[in-house]
């Protein structure tokens, strides 16, 4: 298959590097960024987007939109999870067209798997033997278990109070685990000093470009699954890479000419975790105060993508929303029990965010009445991963 990434681009600046090197991010932008805000500089990549329509009319595939050439790909399949629809549970909400697409059954359990089967495939092709991520569990079971798959070393930093089942998930795969005293801030700062003095790339969420454009793909499959531009896609948001791969995942798509419209997305956040929330309400950014949540895989001070997070919330006409742990607790119980889906608690946040914006009318109550304005609740990681809000049925 033909390769149509052509450079890399500033976010900020505009300023353009070449696609072959390893890259992080502008060296323009960057120069006053330091550990513990969020990220200056951050490189998106660029494609052929005219030759992307002409193979596209060919033939729909959404790999002609990888940066990483797919002959690099570790063999362990990402992606390509369902969509479906979950009736009782849009009954019990009133919102007919309610979609769900679950991320949880990829290899590791976790969407995380998108950026690091791309992450790692370049490691592939560069021939670059070690990763190193920092995560709160997900990103860094992902990488352990999709790094297992072709040979590379993963080192892991984590903070020690991550959920047990994502540090032995971490540890089975056989990647090195660095236990941090501290939070995912603190890991993440680890994981930079620690590629700055080893030969590694670091796969930190937003640092390395291609962790947005891994994570851009269940957008790409979304679109080609429906067939269409769905009207809300609800994700939960605490670094916001997420958020920013689904926008870039149209943007790509209408930048080639195969669609004319974006979907609004509806970023979903805890409530003492909810920095770009209050950055998009305010147009200030300030870190979260104490984040202190259930869902870990959202609990975030400093999130890495906080301005292009706000800039896809707006491009969209989206909005932004917090939710407290008692409605996302409810929300896990819902979804297991109305739609036979168990998400863990920062994924069960989209269920509470939808149900919430619709009660406070940020969303409307005609929205996803028919075909035409579906809405799309995007589940990121499988409740078997964190079982201690749930453990009241023991």
């Amino acid at each position: 298959m033909d390769n149509f990434f052509t450079h890399y681009r500033c976010t900020q600046c505009g300023k353009e590097f070449e696609p072959t090197g390893l890259h992080y991010l502008c060296d323009v932008c960057s120069r006053d960024y330091k550990p513990g805000m969020p990220l200056l500089g951050v490189l998106e990549a660029i494609f052929n987007y005219p030759a992307i329509r002409e193979a596209w009319l060919q033939q729909p595939d959404i790999r002609l939109f990888s940066a990483v050439n797919p002959q690099f790909y570790p063999p362990i399949p990402v992606g390509d999870t369902p969509l479906f629809m979950a009736p009782r549970l849009a009954e019990s909400i009133g919102l007919p067209q309610l979609w769900i697409k679950n991320d949880a059954l990829n290899p590791s359990g976790s969407y995380k798997d998108r950026a690091s089967q791309i992450v790692v495939a370049d490691a592939v092709q560069k021939g670059v033997e070690e990763i190193v991520a920092a995560s709160t569990g997900n990103a860094a079971s992902s990488l352990a278990c999709i790094a297992a798959s072709v040979g590379k070393k993963a080192v892991i930093f984590a903070p020690e109070s991550a959920p047990p089942a994502k540090l032995i998930q971490i540890q089975v795969h056989g990647a090195k685990l660095n236990k941090v005293k501290g939070t995912y801030d603190d890991a993440f700062k680890a994981a930079l000093d620690y590629s700055a003095t080893h030969e590694c790339i670091c796969r930190n969420t937003g640092y390395h470009p291609l962790t947005v454009d891994g994570k851009k793909s269940a957008g790409l499959e979304i679109f080609l699954q429906s067939g269409k531009v769905p009207d809300w896609i609800v994700i939960p948001v605490g670094d916001g890479v997420i958020l920013t791969g689904i926008h870039k995942a149209f943007m790509d798509l209408m930048h080639s000419g195969i669609t004319d419209k974006l979907p609004r997305l509806l970023a979903v956040q805890a409530d003492s975790s909810d920095a770009i929330t209050s950055y998009w309400e305010t147009g200030t950014y300030n870190d979260a105060a104490k984040p202190a949540t259930i869902a870990d895989s959202i609990s975030v001070k400093t999130p890495a993508l906080a301005h292009w997070a706000v800039q896809a919330i707006t491009e969209s006409s989206g909005k932004a929303i917090r939710v407290s742990d008692a409605e996302i607790q409810q929300a896990q119980l819902d979804l297991a029990q109305l739609a036979g889906v168990f998400a863990e608690p920062s994924s069960s946040a989209t269920l509470a965010g939808l149900k919430k914006a619709v009660k406070m009318g940020l969303i409307p109550a005609s929205a996803g009445m028919t075909s035409d304005n579906a809405i799309i609740l995007l589940i990121t990681g499988h409740g078997l991963k964190d079982t201690a809000s749930v453990r009241s049925f023991d």
